[in-house]
């Protein structure tokens, strides 16, 4: 049989699982870690399952998506607070590129759909081209919600991960969190986005959202509330702080929005959203953390993985990258921002969450 895709998906690029057999349904596959919690959903036009059988998917026949060849779908929130500007998408490579002829061309393609993209294909260990998610991505949706921190001793029950999937320990009770997936295609959706523009921007690792759930510190665990004592201490305490959390909403209400807040109040459309957000020092205002639900398709047409992994350009311009193809994953990753000091040998930080892309033969099992 000949060579066919295989899909994986994770918290990290070590620790990503197959999910093959959930691409083109509308099955989620579940992601989880201390920082990071939500569900992944992908489309792959023409692809064919292990049988040699073409798995197709509706999603291509929408009249909003005519033109699609793949589609990354992901919803989820993140379990301490990030800096929009802090917050990257794209793909990462672990060894050199062997880039074809006409790569400068396809740079300035990639640079016309996405003015914030940053890269090094040319690097002699770990290629990598990322941009700011907010900014890139083509179809993006947020949406607050409130969020309070089951008590150790209760049921846990699933919170935004399908079933199979565990969340953690303290599992959250969420209300108003938009179904996923749908039948309907992700639009753009940033009605509640000025909810999340931080009027006093500080550090990750200082209090921020006030959200009842999660130590706000990044490398902090979704669990540390478990050390409670007894059920009722962590009622208490969860009153408290959802007492507190209220008090922090109504004062946000009551004073005058911000220019910021009032300027993405004013979003119209994902291109309006991309231009405003390629600033940096609009992204630095906007943090994500517990409260707020990201709904995101990352989803473009001018790559197809099947029949066979190519490139095609406007104006003709194709690119037949099985001849370039070494064999390592297309991975797409979701990761912090590497600042100075990080320790690691990536070129980027911590890992939200990735999907890679891989030809397998008849020898590879999922």
């Amino acid at each position: 049989m000949a060579p066919r895709l295989r899909v994986l998906a994770g918290t990290s690029t070590s620790t990503m699982m197959p999910m093959t057999s959930l691409i083109n349904t509308s099955t989620p596959f579940g992601l989880s870690s201390d920082v990071f919690e939500g569900q992944v959903v992908a489309h792959i036009k023409g692809l064919t399952d292990e049988h040699g059988e073409l798995r197709d998917s509706e999603y291509f026949d929408r009249s909003d998506r005519k033109g699609v060849t793949w589609s990354i779908q992901v919803q989820g929130r993140f379990l301490a607070p990030f800096s929009a500007d802090d917050i990257l998408f794209g793909n990462t490579f672990d060894r050199p590129l062997i880039l074809p002829w006409g790569t400068s061309a396809v740079l300035k393609f990639m640079h016309y759909i996405d003015p914030t993209l940053q890269h090094d294909l040319m690097s002699s260990t770990k290629p990598w081209a990322l941009s700011p998610l907010i900014s890139t991505m083509p179809y993006f949706a947020h949406t607050r919600v409130s969020s309070c921190v089951l008590p150790p001793s209760s049921s846990p029950s699933p919170h935004l991960l399908p079933s199979g999937h565990r969340s953690s320990p303290n599992t959250v009770s969420s209300a108003n969190i938009p179904a996923f997936p749908t039948m309907q295609s992700i639009q753009e959706s940033t009605s509640q986005l000025y909810l999340a523009v931080d009027s006093a921007p500080s550090s990750p690792s200082s209090s921020s959202s006030g959200s009842a759930f999660t130590d706000p510190s990044p490398g902090s665990s979704a669990t540390s509330l478990s050390s409670s004592k007894s059920a009722k201490s962590d009622c208490r305490k969860v009153g408290s702080d959802r007492l507190k959390h209220a008090m922090k909403k109504v004062t946000k209400r009551s004073r005058s929005p911000s220019q910021t807040e009032r300027e993405v109040q004013q979003f119209t459309s994902s291109s309006q959203r991309r231009s405003y957000f390629s600033n940096p020092e609009k992204r630095k205002t906007v943090k994500f953390g517990p409260d707020d639900v990201i709904t995101t398709d990352f989803c473009y047409g001018f790559i197809n993985f099947a029949p066979s992994l190519s490139l095609q350009l406007p104006g003709g311009l194709s690119f037949d990258l099985t001849r370039y193809w070494d064999g390592q994953p297309v991975r797409f990753m979701c990761c912090q921002r590497k600042t100075e000091g990080d320790e690691g040998g990536d070129p980027w930080g911590r890992v939200f969450w990735c999907i890679a892309i891989e030809m397998v033969t008849d020898e590879d099992e999922e």
